[in-house]
C-alpha cells in the first residue's frame, strides 16, 4: 500500500477503505509518512469530503492511535459531556455535579483553553490545591467513591489528533466537517464513556457561526458516536453572547458555585440544567427528557449539586471551602468599570472579541506554553437587548497587570454595539440531534 495511491484516490473523489485509513494514520503517527503527503490528503479530504463510513473509520483509527481508557471498573453507564467551545461556558462545573448527584457516574477528561475560549482544566486549577493530573486508577477510584471526577487528558490520548490538528492549522484545512467531527469524537471515544452529550455552539463566539453548519456538525458527531456503540446526543445552543456573565477562570468558578447555590439564574443555569437532563436521559437514568429535567432541577434546588461539587473538590485535593466562600478564590488587584458612552439598547455582542479581551488581561493563552492568571477576566453587567443609559456600567474588568489593558478595553468597545432599536431576541437553544432525527426548536 502506498500513500501516493491513497492521495490520488481521494483526489478523484473515490471512497477510502478502512485499511487505507488505518495505513495513513499509523504511518503518520509512527513518522513513516511525511507531512507533505498528509497535507495533500487533508486537502483532498477538505475538497472531496468523506462519507459517514469513512468518517467513522477515521475517528476509530485516530482513537486507537494512543491510549484507549478502560473504565470497566466503574459500574453502570458512564456519561461524558463535551462543548465545542465558547465564552463564559462554565457548564461542566454545574452539569457534572448535578448528574452525579442523581446517581449517574460522570467521567470527564478535559483540555486547556487556547485563544478566546476557556478550558475546563484551567477553571478547575483556579481552585486552590485542585489536582487535575490524575492517573487512570486514581480517576477511577474517585468516580467509584463519589460519582464524578474531572482530569486533564493523558499525554498519549489520541496522538494522531494532535499531529493532524497542528498540520490542518497551517494548511487551510481546519474548516472540514468530517475532520472536525473525527477530531472531537476520537477523543471522546478514547476517553471511555458509554454515553456522550455534545453541546454544539452556534454564533459569534463559536467555531460554527452559522446555525445550519452547527446542526450539520452535530449530526456528523452523533452518527459517529452511535456507529461505534456510544449513545450520543447533541444540543445546539447559542453563543452570540457569553453564556454566563463571567469570562475568566476564578470568575467562572464563582459563577458556577452561585448557580449551584441558587443565587444566579439565567442563560448559564438554563443550558446547564438542559444538558444535565440530556445526560441523565442519554445514560438511561430516566425514560423521558422531562423526567430527567425535573430530576436535575431538584438536584440543584435541594443543594445536592453544590454538595457534590464540594465532594469533588475535596477528592481532588482542592479547597472545598470555596463552595461556601468564593472570596477564597484568587482575587484581582483592581476592578475597572467599562461604562456606556451613549444610551440605547445593547444590539450586538461580538462574543469572540469579548473572549479576546479577557485573554489580553491574562485569562487565556496565545500559545500552549503561556501561563494564565486565574484571578483576571471580565464580568458582564448587561446582556443583549438590555437598555443602558450613558454612564451605566456594561462590564467590569478584573485586572492584575495593566500592560495590555488599553488594548483589551479598545477591543471590548468595538465588540459591544448600542443602538436606538431593541434587537430581536435570539433563542438560547436551537434544537437537539439524536440518532434518528434532527429536531429544530427555533
Amino acid at each position: 500500500m502506498r500513500m501516493y495511491d491513497i492521495i490520488a484516490k481521494k483526489r478523484d473523489g473515490r471512497e477510502l477503505t478502512k485499511e487505507e485509513i488505518d495505513f495513513f494514520i499509523k504511518g503518520y503517527v509512527s513518522g513513516s509518512i511525511p507531512d507533505y503527503q498528509v497535507s495533500a490528503l487533508l486537502m483532498a479530504i477538505y475538497i472531496k469530503g468523506l462519507n459517514k463510513r469513512e468518517t467513522a473509520d477515521l475517528t476509530i483509527s485516530m482513537a486507537n492511535s494512543g491510549d484507549m481508557v478502560d473504565l470497566s471498573a466503574i459500574p453502570g453507564i458512564k456519561v461524558d459531556k463535551h462543548s465545542t467551545g465558547g465564552v463564559g461556558d462554565t457548564t461542566t462545573l454545574i452539569t457534572a455535579p448535578l448528574v452525579a448527584a442523581c446517581g449517574v457516574p460522570v467521567v470527564k477528561m478535559s483540555g486547556r483553553g487556547l485563544g478566546h475560549t476557556g478550558g475546563t482544566i484551567d477553571k478547575l486549577e483556579a481552585i486552590p490545591g485542585f489536582n487535575v493530573n490524575l492517573s487512570i486508577d486514581h480517576f477511577t477510584s474517585i468516580v467509584n467513591r463519589i460519582g464524578l471526577a474531572v482530569m486533564s487528558q493523558t499525554q498519549n490520548l489520541v496522538p494522531a489528533d494532535k499531529l493532524l490538528y497542528a498540520l490542518r492549522d497551517v494548511t487551510a484545512t481546519v474548516e472540514s466537517m468530517p475532520l472536525i467531527a473525527s477530531s472531537i469524537m476520537s477523543k471522546k471515544i478514547a476517553a471511555g464513556a458509554d454515553a456522550i452529550v455534545l453541546d454544539v455552539k452556534a454564533g459569534s463566539g463559536a467555531f460554527m457561526q452559522n446555525i445550519d453548519d452547527a446542526f450539520m456538525l452535530a449530526k456528523e458527531m452523533v452518527d459517529i458516536g452511535n456507529s461505534v456503540g456510544r449513545k450520543t446526543t447533541a444540543i445546539v445552543t447559542d453563543m452570540n453572547q457569553p453564556l454566563g456573565l463571567a469570562v475568566g477562570n476564578a470568575l467562572e468558578v464563582r459563577e458556577a458555585v452561585d448557580v449551584l447555590k441558587g443565587r444566579v439564574t439565567g442563560r448559564l443555569r438554563d443550558v446547564s440544567v438542559l444538558l444535565a437532563a440530556y445526560m441523565l436521559y442519554t445514560a438511561g437514568k430516566c425514560g423521558t427528557v422531562d423526567e430527567a429535567r425535573r430530576l436535575a432541577e431538584n438536584a440543584l434546588i435541594s443543594g445536592q449539586g453544590a454538595r457534590k461539587l464540594k465532594e469533588m473538590i475535596r477528592a481532588q485535593g482542592g479547597d472545598e471551602r470555596i463552595v461556601e466562600d468564593t472570596s477564597l478564590l484568587p482575587q484581582p488587584r483592581k476592578i475597572i468599570p467599562f461604562k456606556a458612552d451613549r444610551e440605547g439598547y445593547i444590539s450586538t455582542i461580538k462574543t469572540q472579541e469579548i473572549g479576546i479581551s479577557a485573554q489580553l488581561l491574562g485569562a487565556g493563552r496565545t500559545t500552549k506554553e503561556d501561563s494564565i492568571d486565574p484571578a483576571v477576566g471580565i464580568v458582564m453587567n448587561k446582556q443583549l437587548g438590555d437598555y443602558v443609559n450613558k454612564g451605566d456600567t456594561i462590564a467590569e474588568f478584573y485586572v492584575n497587570e495593566e500592560g495590555r489593558l488599553a488594548e483589551a478595553l479598545d477591543i471590548f468597545h468595538g465588540a459591544v454595539s448600542i443602538t436606538s432599536e431593541k434587537p430581536e431576541r435570539k433563542p438560547l437553544v436551537y434544537g437537539v440531534v439524536t440518532s434518528d432525527k434532527i429536531e429544530r426548536w427555533q
